[in-house]
């Protein structure tokens, strides 16, 4: 049995898929930022909920 050619057949597939889910829109994505509850901590990103709402339309376009 041949690993590496297993391995290289996976990375071939992962970088030829298509995206499974549809690029979001704008309003959804401010529609999303609208839904964010504060007062709670920061996920991976470390970035406050806080900070995400009181960018406004910057941050908006920013995320889409």
């Amino acid at each position: 049995m041949n690993v590496q050619v297993v391995n290289d057949v996976r990375e071939a597939e992962i970088h030829s898929a298509e995206p499974l889910v549809p690029e979001p829109s704008a309003p959804a994505v401010e529609m999303a930022i609208e839904k964010v509850c504060l007062k709670k901590s920061p996920d991976i990103d470390q970035i406050p909920a806080e900070v995400i709402k009181a960018g406004g339309r910057t941050i908006d376009s920013e995320f889409h």
